[in-house]
Parts: C-alpha cells; structure tokens; sequence
C-alpha cells in the first residue's frame, strides 16, 4: 500500500489541453514577439481511498475500454485470466478524488487583433506542430469563426 496516500490529503491534478508555439511570422502587424498558445484546467481536491473490488474493477473495466475503443478488436479485462485479474487488482490502490474547485485558463490569441488570429488559425493549420489542430480550433472558437466563414 502507498504509505504516502491516505483519505482527506488536499491534492492538485493538472490537466492539460493542446498547446502550440506561436511564431510571429503567422501575424499581419510586424512588431511582435513568439509567443505559446495554451488551454489548462487546475483541479483541486481531497483524496478518498477507495478498498472496494467492484469500484476497482469498474474503474479498469471503464478505463480499458475507454483506451481499446479506437481498436478494430479490442480487448477487455475479462479477456485475461480471472486469477490473474484477481491478482492485479489486490495490488491496485483506488483513489478518488473529490473535487471542490476547478481553475481554467487558457492564451489562445485572444488578445491579438481579427487579423492575427487568421493569420495564427491558418498558420496551425498548415503546420506539422503536435497539436496545431487542435489550437488551431480553440482560437477559431474564441472570435475567430465568423471572420472565416
């Protein structure tokens, strides 16, 4: 058992949305700096530990299927032997975390003018970045999407 994790720590979980350097080049006014484009959310809360093997099993089952789903065949935990399984999950710690504040925020170009902000939508777009689609959506639904239609 984790000796560290017990009910009722205050904890912080980071999740992480896309993020994209921003070059200058992508803007249509010259004075301008790199920049990062960014979306997060802070979630805080309290830790519960959970000693219950149908939770548990949930939890894997959802979790499994969740990761296998994009498979043209995908596996379950029921496809592994149960003694197995069995074994596995005597050795799983469940944690829950109860949520009592969600922080956003996000930089996506926002602040920039129309023009920079296409400049920025098309400059993703046509980038090989990980995650320059995805940037690329979230500025175009922060102001940007009447202009490109």
């Amino acid at each position: 058992m984790f000796g560290e994790i017990s009910d009722g720590i205050e904890t912080l979980t980071i999740f992480h949305g896309p993020d994209s350097y921003i070059t200058p080049s992508w803007y249509a006014i010259g004075k301008v700096v790199p920049t990062w484009n960014y979306a997060v959310v802070h979630a805080y809360g309290v830790l519960r530990v959970v000693d219950n093997a149908s939770w548990l099993r949930a939890q894997l089952d959802a979790l499994t299927e969740h990761n296998e789903s994009s498979f043209p065949e995908p596996w379950a935990v029921s496809d592994a032997p149960p003694e197995y399984i069995e074994r596995i999950m005597a050795a799983i710690v469940g944690v829950e975390m109860v949520i009592t504040k969600l922080l956003g925020k996000w930089k996506v170009s926002q602040n920039q003018p129309a023009q920079d902000q296409v400049g920025v939508i098309s400059g993703l777009k046509a980038s090989s970045l990980p995650e320059s689609e995805a940037m690329a959506a979230l500025v175009e639904t922060q102001g940007c999407s009447m202009l490109l239609n």
